[in-house]
């Protein structure tokens, strides 16, 4: 999610995974979850919640592509 940019900070991601926040296909994803081409992703930001599909997953990528990597739904 970071090299996404869905969320900002490694550490965040991975807080927002460990509180349950953030689910995989319906089911709640842990911080070592191996993201795949065609997930569907559902981050929850407070009370606030973004859906998303998986289209490509890189390593890195730069701020003006980051986009290109998810569709939001």
């Amino acid at each position: 999610m970071k090299v996404s940019r869905l969320i900002k900070r490694r550490t965040v991601a991975n807080e927002a995974c460990d509180a349950g926040r953030v689910s995989v296909g319906g089911k709640p994803a842990k911080a070592s979850w191996e993201v795949k081409v065609g997930d569907i992703l559902e981050i929850r930001f407070g009370e606030r919640t973004t859906k998303v599909e998986v289209l490509d997953v890189v390593e890195t990528t730069k701020k003006d592509t980051a986009k290109e990597m998810y569709r939001i739904l």
